[in-house]
């Protein structure tokens, strides 16, 4: 048995009238936001964890000592 037009139609209808118009596209908004926040996370992630010299930093704890 597979789901049909109507049962969706019903569905949608149901969820509309339980949530409203206002709550369902405020929560779409809100679910655009989380994966705009996600996609720039990933991006700055690349940059943060570039490799470091290592050489640098062992020339610095040789001058403290």
């Amino acid at each position: 048995m597979s789901i049909g037009f109507w049962q969706i139609a019903i569905v949608v209808i149901l969820v509309v009238l339980l949530f409203g118009r206002g709550k369902i596209s405020s929560l779409m908004g809100d679910v655009a936001k989380g994966i705009k926040s996600f996609k720039k996370g990933m991006a700055n992630d690349g940059e943060d964890n570039a490799p470091k010299n290592i050489s640098e930093n062992n020339q610095d704890t040789d001058k403290k000592e």
